[in-house]
């Protein structure tokens, strides 16, 4: 099955294309190309229309898409879920989400109790506590924090993060930390399998971002108020 892999959730993003083997279980990233931050709407469609000529594909070839709906960037996920949402419209196709914080937890082949944390910037955090056992990822919460709290919230269990500065940030405070790869295209479309095999999909209608932080408008809105 041939699946379409994006991320605009963050500064920059990506868009590619991965064929999942039904036989042996296998997924296999064929090829994932950048998206610049601040261009997404003008580079994503295009993108994705060009890796289908490259390598022979049409779109009504795609079995399914594979998108990352968050935690990031406000602007980025609305762009990103929105073309998704509409192709997925017109093909009929299923949609798989995927939370980073999720992907992030499982980079590892950790088992147990986990802590999947990324910078959020304004002094703040992206934080996800997951039990891992084997390949799937049990859901404590996934929630915005202070990155002072993040301490507390670390002590006993292991903390995987991205970002070396967060990653320096925990060590100097005696925490138990892994600074892992950024993740891509290859385990976001195996997540995505995994998630698709056990029908955890949705239709176009049903796709949400998983923002976590509320936007400036919503924080403006309540002050004023």
């Amino acid at each position: 099955m041939l699946l379409l892999v994006t991320d605009t959730s963050g500064k920059n993003g990506s868009a590619g294309l991965a064929h999942a083997d039904t036989s042996c279980d296998e997924v296999r990233v064929i090829e994932s190309v950048p998206l610049a931050g601040g261009t997404f709407s003008a580079q994503l469609v295009p993108q994705i229309a060009a890796l289908l000529q490259k390598h022979g594909f049409k779109k009504t070839d795609i079995g399914a898409f594979i998108v990352v709906s968050g935690p990031g960037s406000f602007t980025g996920l609305r762009v990103g879920l929105a073309a998704i949402k509409a192709l997925a419209e017109i093909l009929r196709k299923p949609i798989v989400p995927v939370s980073l914080l999720e992907a992030l937890a499982l980079a590892n082949g950790k088992h147990g109790e986990v802590l999947a944390a990324l910078d959020a910037g304004r002094g703040e955090v992206y934080a996800g506590e997951y039990e891992i056992d084997g390949e799937s990822a049990k859901l404590r919460r996934e929630q915005l924090m202070a990155k002072e709290d993040l301490l507390s919230a670390a002590l006993g269990v292991s903390v995987f993060t991205p970002d070396s500065q967060l990653a320096d940030f925990l060590r100097q405070a005696g925490r138990k930390v892994s600074q892992v790869e950024i993740i891509g295209a290859a385990m976001i479309a195996r997540l995505g399998w995994r998630k698709l095999q056990a029908q955890q999909t949705v239709t176009p209608e049903q796709l949400e971002a998983n923002y976590i932080r509320r936007s400036d408008a919503e924080i403006f809105a309540k002050h004023s108020s």
